[in-house]
């Protein structure tokens, strides 16, 4: 008969996105964790920080799983609160600073957040937003990249981190939720994906050995980190290999090739249509960026001939593509340096702790060269859908996640993504679901018939377009669609193109054939 095993107290074996910082602070506690505008800590500093905040979110009624939504753009501040709230056991809900109050508010209503977080810039938006039938009842002020003044009304950044407070016990585990993370998939209303803290450090794991993220690394993060891929991708690994980190709030030209060459980054994140216009800038030179060694862009395929002039502009960077989405922390297959030209508009392989196939509507493999559905199984998956049992189902259908990316495999077994499935727009690095702008475009009495779709752009690379069929004796012009569409949503949503047509290509079914209008229309 066997003798069990001695209980052991659950917080010896804990591993949290707090814990990965805090380990951090151990080892490299005088090295250099956050530079943003004249803010600098050290990882021993940020550590503190985080713990004080914690303890003064803790004062304020913010209590273990309580929903914490923040509005900010990129600043020491959301850093610090990103992992103070992992240390409080609360719950983060990062929201996209470009929507409007009225989609702000549907995801505070949907996340059940009393508590919400933002800076000076977007204040206006978030009591806008909170005003809209929501349950939020008290507001956090976080201090930008540039000085500013507490907002009026609002707890203080700075106040709280100098809470001196004993942190109060939880019992916390690695399984616990960390964050909700709003994604638009193809309906109209936004789905939120429940990651939990080991789903997120699987992530990190996957993201250091195949991104090659490391302790040496300077690293400038500067596109939002509302947005999965900046957070997850990027910092969260950095701060848990020991990184040392600039963050930005301002992803412009100028500014970025200043801080690239300023703090002699050696580690920079951008989409594509970032890295272009890098090197459009006057300002380019490549003799200021040649420390930099590593760049990475997703969200959308590189151009060939961007990728030959980055090669031939900045010959020591070696480049990396990576592919995910929200649900799966978002890392789910890479495309290494070598292969960037020898494999040209691929997705890569999956990562270390994914398993990827392509398949057909049966779940079996679908043969080289055919077009199949890229799902997955990986410890860096979602619980499912925050309140949203059905959408959960169909998501995970067959043992397996359903990405809702149609692509294909090659004889070595890289994939390549050949279509959205759920009709996804990825515009300027930003995800547009077709849908919900169609249904803001039917509001318009004018409209008979109306189909969005992505067209190659050399700006966005796919620029939102709008296919309409007007009601007959009625007009309708391109500047009021346009004129519509961004008073009632965010503006990288509305329509960068519209098109007026007599009918829409459908097949006998009467389904909407949207390959064709691309076709069409590129």
């Amino acid at each position: 008969m066997t003798t069990p095993a001695p209980a052991i107290a659950p917080i010896v074996r804990r591993q949290t996105i707090a814990d990965a910082l805090h380990r951090s602070a151990l080892r490299l506690p005088a090295k250099t964790a956050i530079v943003c505008g004249s803010t600098r800590w050290t990882y021993a500093e940020f550590n503190d920080r985080v713990t004080r905040l914690a303890a003064g979110l803790a004062r304020i009624g913010v209590a273990q799983g309580d929903k914490v939504a923040v509005l900010a753009r990129n600043s020491h501040g959301f850093a610090a609160l990103r992992f103070a709230l992992a240390r409080r056991g609360a719950v983060m809900v990062p929201i996209n600073f470009m929507l409007k109050a009225e989609e702000v508010a549907y995801i505070l209503r949907h996340a059940g957040a009393r508590t919400l977080a933002t800076d000076s810039g977007l204040a206006g938006v978030a009591r806008e937003a909170s005003a809209l039938e929501t349950q939020v009842q008290q507001f956090i002020w976080l201090p930008g990249e540039d000085p500013g003044e507490p907002a009026a009304g609002m707890h203080a950044f700075d106040d709280l981190a100098a809470c001196q407070d004993p942190l109060p016990d939880i019992t916390l585990g690695s399984c616990d939720l960390a964050q909700i993370v709003y994604t638009s998939g193809t309906e109209s209303t936004p789905k939120g994906a429940m990651l939990t803290h080991d789903a997120v450090l699987w992530q990190y794991v996957s993201c250091v050995i195949n991104a090659e993220i490391a302790e040496a690394d300077r690293a400038l993060h500067a596109l939002p980190l509302y947005h999965c891929a900046q957070l997850d991708v990027f910092f969260g690994p950095a701060i848990y290999i020991g990184s040392s980190n600039v963050i930005t709030s301002k992803p412009t030209p100028d500014n970025l090739l200043a801080l690239l060459e300023q703090h002699q980054i050696t580690s920079f994140f951008a989409p594509p249509t970032v890295w272009i216009a890098l090197l459009r800038s006057p300002l380019f030179d490549a003799e200021k960026l040649k420390h930099l060694a590593k760049g990475y862009y997703g969200a959308s395929i590189m151009p060939v001939e961007v990728l030959k002039e980055l090669a031939a502009r900045l010959p020591n960077v070696r480049l990396w593509n990576l592919y995910g989405q929200t649900e799966i922390a978002p890392l789910a297959t890479m495309l290494a340096p070598e292969d960037q030209l020898r494999k040209p508009g691929s997705c890569g392989k999956a990562v270390l702790n994914v398993e990827t196939r392509v398949v057909n509507d049966a779940l079996q493999d679908v043969a080289v060269g055919e077009v199949g559905e890229i799902v997955h199984r990986s410890p860096h998956l979602m619980l499912g859908y925050f309140n949203d049992p059905e959408r959960t189902a169909a998501s995970f259908e067959g043992g397996w996640f359903h990405s809702g990316d149609l692509a294909m495999i090659d004889h070595e077994g890289y994939i390549t993504v050949v279509d959205r499935k759920k009709d996804m727009i990825k515009t300027g690095g930003e995800n547009v679901a077709s849908r919900e702008v169609e249904e803001m475009i039917y509001r318009l009495p004018a409209v008979s018939e109306v189909a969005v779709i992505g067209l190659p752009d050399p700006k966005w690379v796919e620029a939102v377009t709008a296919v309409i069929v007007v009601k007959a004796g009625q007009a309708l012009s391109e500047d009021e669609v346009m004129a519509h569409c961004n008073a009632h949503m965010a503006t990288f949503k509305a329509p960068k193109r519209v098109v007026f047509t007599d009918a829409l290509p459908k097949n006998p079914s009467g389904k909407l054939l949207k390959r064709e209008l691309r076709q069409r229309y590129a």
